[in-house]
C-alpha cells in the first residue's frame, strides 16, 4: 500500500461529496504544515506559485517538470494534507503529460490538472488554446499513465476568457466524456457561466478558480457540482511582504527583539514539528 492512499481516499472523497472546499494555497513544507494544523481539507499548490517560490520567476512557464515535482514532494513529505497540483499543460504533448503524470504521482500528490492553454506563451497577443482532440488526447494520455487509481485527473479549460464559455463548456464535456475524474474551469465572469457549464456537466465534480467577485458562496457553489474553489494565492504574497518588512527594519537598524510579526518559539517549534525529533533523538540516538 502507498503511503500516500489515505490522503488520496480523503482528497477523493471530497471531489464525490456534496460540499465545497476552499483548498489553501501552499508553497513549501511550512505553509502546508500551518495549513495542516487550521484544519483546511486540502491544499493547492499552482505552477505560478512554484515558479516564484522555486526560481523567483513569473508564470511563464520557465520551470522545468523536475523542479515542480521535487517541491511538490517536499510539501507532500512534510504533511499529510491532501495537495491539488495545477500541471499546466502537462510540460509538453501527451508523452510529456505521461511523464508529467508518473513524477507528481510519485512525488505523493492526490490530484492534478492538464490545461489546454498553448503554452509555453508565443510573443505577441493573448493566451491561445490548443485544438479541441489535443487537449482530449492529453487527459486521455494522463490517465493511461496514472498507477494508482486513487490519484484525480482534472482536464482543465481556460476557454471562457478566451474563446467563450460556450467553447469552454465543449472543451469541459469533451474531457469529462474523455475520462477526466474532474473539470478545472477557469475564468469564469458569473453565476450564470457558472451556471451554465454545470448544467452541460451534470454530475462532473467542478473546480473553478479565477473568478474573484464574481464567485458566488460557498452554498451556492456546492449546489453547482464545485467541489474545489481556489481564492487565489495571497499566503505566498503575504509572506513575501513578510520577509520584506522584516529585512527592511533590520536593514535601517530595528533590534531584533523590536520587530512585529514573527513567529513565536513556540510556533516554529510546532510547525518544524520539533516535538517528534526530540523523539527520535531519544530513541535512535
Amino acid at each position: 500500500m502507498s503511503r500516500w492512499n489515505a490522503r488520496r481516499e480523503r482528497f477523493r472523497a471530497l471531489m464525490s461529496g456534496a460540499g465545497c472546499v476552499f483548498p489553501a494555497s501552499v508553497f513549501d513544507p511550512i505553509s502546508a504544515r500551518i495549513a495542516e494544523d487550521l484544519g483546511f481539507e486540502a491544499g493547492m499548490f499552482a505552477g505560478s506559485v512554484a515558479s516564484m517560490a522555486v526560481l523567483g520567476a513569473p508564470d511563464l512557464i520557465v520551470l522545468t517538470l523536475s523542479e515542480f515535482a521535487g517541491q511538490a514532494h517536499r510539501v507532500c513529505r512534510a504533511s499529510s494534507l491532501p495537495l491539488m497540483v495545477d500541471a499546466d499543460h502537462g510540460y509538453g504533448n501527451a508523452l510529456n503529460v505521461m511523464r508529467t503524470v508518473e513524477a507528481l504521482e510519485t512525488a505523493g500528490v492526490c490530484g492534478l490538472s492538464i490545461e489546454d492553454t498553448d503554452l509555453p506563451r508565443r510573443g505577441g497577443g493573448g493566451p491561445r488554446l490548443i485544438p479541441l482532440a489535443e487537449g482530449v488526447g492529453k487527459v486521455r494520455a494522463a490517465l493511461a499513465a496514472r498507477a494508482d487509481p486513487g490519484l484525480v485527473v482534472a482536464g482543465r479549460t481556460g476557454a471562457a476568457a478566451i474563446s467563450g464559455i460556450d467553447d469552454a463548456v465543449a472543451r469541459a464535456r469533451a474531457y469529462a466524456d474523455a475520462g477526466a475524474d474532474a473539470v478545472f474551469l477557469t475564468g469564469l465572469r458569473s453565476d450564470a457561466e457558472l451556471e451554465a457549464a454545470a448544467a452541460a456537466l451534470d454530475g462532473v465534480p467542478l473546480i473553478v478558480g479565477g473568478m474573484g467577485g464574481a464567485a458566488p458562496g460557498r452554498a451556492r457553489l456546492a449546489s453547482l457540482g464545485v467541489r474545489l474553489c481556489l481564492t487565489g494565492h495571497q499566503p505566498f504574497a503575504a509572506a513575501v511582504e513578510a520577509v520584506r518588512r522584516t529585512l527592511e527594519a533590520l536593514r535601517d537598524g530595528a533590534r531584533p527583539a523590536d520587530l512585529e510579526g514573527v513567529a513565536s518559539p513556540e510556533t516554529m517549534a510546532r510547525v518544524t514539528r520539533a516535538a517528534d525529533y526530540e523523539s527520535r533523538i531519544r530513541d535512535f540516538l
